[in-house]
């Protein structure tokens, strides 16, 4: 599991402001189920003086969206709307004592919630819509990675899919990333040598299984419980992931479409494209 501070932990069991404002005024949605990170964020605002009055979340996903979307609001709340925007998706990591690399991209979600919500308010279209996506699997554009390379100075690709989850599908997407993460380097160093971009390694073996571990526990599990079934990790032997099916999943006739359009295409997605799961046999 990963590693969280007791700040990020007392938001993440202790969630503030959760839920929806009693009056919308903006709102600001980003990320989707499929992804595995969602976020709504709604606004209230005092119209005379531009402030918000009130901020509420609704999210799915992990202990870091879950405390950021938390931190989020509770940084926002009596801001002026340009006030609020000059926060960064690094001031909410620092408001929670930090946040692990893997996860900074729950802090840059939530940063682009209120993006969304103060744009919804004032009659603006999002962001995204004027960029080209680049990473099809997350929906990220290349305005959105230009800008996280830019704010939180990252230098490798591997760190682009830590803040953004672009590159961290299928992977088509990485000579672009490449190629974007070159240009913006080439241009702030200025000396136009043009040297090759690192590209991200593969995870170390113990890295692949906590994140194995993780999406299991906090993506697939939840989905499963909601029809009284359930599953558990047994074994990761390279690219071969073993579970067992517990609950209404172990007999249910369904269960070989269950690991192959649910399980698999999930760990394919936010771990790795090359995984195969396999049920385990009693």
């Amino acid at each position: 599991m990963w590693e969280y501070t007791d700040r990020v932990m007392d938001h993440f069991e202790n969630p503030r402001n959760v839920g929806v404002v009693a009056r919308i005024d903006g709102e600001g949605q980003v990320g989707s189920l499929s992804c595995g990170d969602a976020l709504r964020l709604t606004i209230q605002v005092d119209k005379d003086k531009d402030l918000i009055e009130d901020a509420k979340f609704q999210t799915f996903g992990c202990a870091s969206a879950i405390a950021s979307s938390s931190a989020l609001t509770e940084m926002i709340k009596g801001k002026t709307l340009d006030d609020a925007l000059n926060l960064t998706n690094q001031d909410i990591a620092d408001f929670l004592g930090g946040l692990p690399r893997e996860k900074m991209h729950c802090s840059v979600m939530g940063q682009e919630a209120l993006e969304a919500a103060v744009a919804n308010y004032r009659g603006l279209p999002p962001r995204a819509l004027s960029s080209e996506v680049v990473c099809q699997c997350f929906g990220v554009t290349e305005e959105e990675i230009e800008r996280v390379v830019k704010t939180n100075r990252l230098t490798t690709v591997e760190e682009i899919t830590q803040f953004t989850k672009a590159g961290g599908g299928c992977g088509k997407c990485v000579p672009k990333l490449e190629a974007i993460l070159g240009r913006l380097l080439k241009k702030s160093s200025g000396n136009g040598s043009g040297e090759k971009t690192a590209v991200a390694p593969r995870m170390t073996a113990l890295k692949r299984i906590k994140l194995i571990e993780e999406v299991i526990n906090t993506q697939i599990a939840p989905a499963l419980m909601q029809d009284g079934g359930d599953i558990e990790l047994v074994d990761v032997d390279g690219d071969e992931v073993v579970v067992a099916l517990k609950g209404s999943c172990s007999s249910c006739p369904s269960s070989k479409r269950t690991l192959s359009d649910f399980v698999t295409e999930k760990l394919r997605a936010l771990v790795d494209p090359q995984i195969v799961v396999k049920e385990q046999r009693s």
